[in-house]
């Protein structure tokens, strides 16, 4: 049976890196709208270049992922999956690192939301700091936030924890060539005042 060692890495992706929306419902008034957004879980893997080592450095990851359980109080999709529309940076190592990138989530009604987000990592938590943006250019293409429940300026914030597929997935920290992926799990929030 293989037992689970969380490790800090890098968020990716995050949610990455990507990321998705939902969350509580909260009372409003007639005259006022209050928050809406939403929130789902996410598992997904990252891999790094170079592998994450037991000394800081600057890398680069990729991410991809599924959003499942969303929940909302703005009509949200409920599952979609996430990934970086490039290789995200960072720096660090494998207990505790910064990133930025941008995320895509592809929704089960069709549409997508961007995010522009960053991370800190700490042991086995990185936190995912994010805001969703109209749209980005990457090399030639531009892709644009579509999904009307996540719409642009609206804050993206994710908890998610970091851990390796094996026993020997630690270990890998202190080698030369590092650690080459990681899983991740977590919950991201989309919303906005």
């Amino acid at each position: 049976m293989s037992r689970r060692l969380l490790l800090v890495l890098c968020a990716g992706a995050l949610g990455a890196a990507g990321l998705f929306t939902s969350g509580a419902a909260k009372a409003t008034t007639a005259s006022t709208p209050g928050p809406s957004g939403g929130a789902c879980q996410l598992a997904g893997t990252a891999s790094f270049t170079p592998g994450l080592t037991s000394s800081s450095q600057s890398f680069t990851y990729t991410f991809s992922g599924n959003l499942t359980g969303c929940q909302s109080n703005n009509g949200a999709p409920g599952s979609g999956t996430v990934s970086t529309l490039e290789p995200a940076t960072g720096t660090g190592s494998c207990s505790n690192s910064t990133t930025a990138g941008y995320s895509i989530s592809q929704w089960a009604d069709g549409l997508q939301t961007i995010v522009k987000y960053t991370t800190t990592g700490a042991g086995a938590l990185v936190v995912l700091q994010g805001t969703v943006v109209p749209s980005v250019t990457v090399g030639t293409t531009t892709y644009s936030t579509t999904e009307p429940s996540t719409p642009a300026g609206a804050s993206a914030l994710g908890e998610l924890t970091f851990s390796t597929a094996s026993p020997t997935g630690v270990t890998a920290c202190n080698t030369s060539a590092g650690l080459p992926s990681a899983v991740i799990n977590g919950f991201i929030e989309i919303g906005q005042q």
